[in-house]
């Protein structure tokens, strides 16, 4: 009888480490239907573009005032702001709002600045910058200067620049999309040299209206484009687009409104961002967070320009307006 409750007990054992086992790291995370927002930080200057280093610091691109004080900003674990570098070409637009820096990216200890009103990237080795370190200069940056060139290249009917996001593709090269002129650049890596690899068709089902392209990430197979969809930003005109690695454009989905960003879960699945929604001025409180078939996860948002996964089940957002960053959980 012992003999056959222990062989019966080892039995189990053994068929529950099995469970246990197979189960530890095959756990599945769930798609977000739903997100809660907390507050992380305020007092931000017309917030833009953000990224996360390996250190838990937050880089975070500040259009500013409009009065040539744009700046990047490194937030710490703690909270604490450092001002990185400042002096930014930062100028009123025709629409009463400032524009001028764009989005920030973190890669292999650098930090990547692009710049749409002055078309350039800028390039600093951010390693051993810490919380109360002096400001850098503006002469300490690396500079490469693109938008004359993207003019001349002319990918679309548009001759306009506004070089907007990046991401790193599967080649190691940065592409990088301009919401000016439509289309996605690839930079090579071990020159700095760019060139066209994708033009975005118009978008509209009533206006006919460019694609303003304003995010790009890679989902493990392709590059994935949020757009905004020039004025008067019809609802339902905005589209998310998918480029493969030979630049062959096709629609991923549609029926968005001003998507400003796109982020992937941890199961490299698309969300974005709405920015508001749209009549006779941009509405506010009308932002949103989106799932990849327009369901909405979080909304009643104040005109959000960037989000970020920071974890399996956890993602940052910026409001321009209110100078914010959010933490959203589910």
């Amino acid at each position: 009888m012992k003999k056959h409750f222990l062989t019966s007990i080892g039995a189990l054992f053994l068929l529950v480490s099995a469970v246990i086992s197979c189960t530890d790291h095959e756990v599945p995370i769930p798609e977000p239907t739903q997100l809660t927002a907390s507050n992380l930080f305020s007092g931000l200057r017309a917030p833009i573009g953000m990224a996360k280093d390996n250190r838990g610091n937050l880089w975070i691109s500040e259009i500013g005032t409009g009065k040539n004080d744009g700046a990047v900003v490194m937030i710490s674990p703690d909270g604490t702001k450092t001002t990185f570098v400042s002096g930014f070409t930062s100028v009123m637009g025709p629409e009463g709002g400032a524009e001028g820096i764009s989005h920030v990216m973190f890669h292999d200890a650098k930090l990547y600045i692009l710049h749409g009103i002055d078309g350039k990237l800028f390039i600093a080795d951010v390693s051993g910058f810490k919380t109360g370190d002096p400001e850098r200069k503006m002469s300490d940056l690396i500079v490469h200067e693109y938008g004359q060139l993207i003019r001349k290249i002319k990918p679309t009917k548009d001759t306009n620049s506004n070089l907007y996001d990046m991401t790193v593709g599967p080649d190691h090269n940065i592409y990088m999309v301009d919401a000016g002129a439509n289309a996605v650049f690839k930079r090579e890596n071990s020159t700095g040299d760019i060139s066209l690899f994708a033009s975005l068709p118009e978008v509209g089902t009533g206006p006919i209206v460019d694609a303003v392209p304003t995010g790009i990430v890679f989902d493990g197979s392709k590059f994935l484009i949020s757009t905004l969809s020039g004025g008067p930003f019809v609802k339902g005109s905005a589209k998310i687009f998918s480029v493969d690695m030979n630049g062959t454009v096709g629609v991923h989905s549609e029926k968005f409104t001003t998507l400003t960003h796109i982020t992937l879960t941890a199961n490299n699945k698309p969300l974005v961002i709405r920015f508001a929604n749209f009549d006779k001025g941009f509405v506010p409180f009308s932002g949103a967070v989106l799932d990849e078939n327009g369901k909405e996860l979080l909304g009643g948002l104040m005109m959000p320009t960037d989000i970020k996964r920071t974890g399996d089940r956890e993602f940052y957002l910026l409001s321009m307006p209110l100078g914010t960053v959010q933490k959203l959980t589910y």
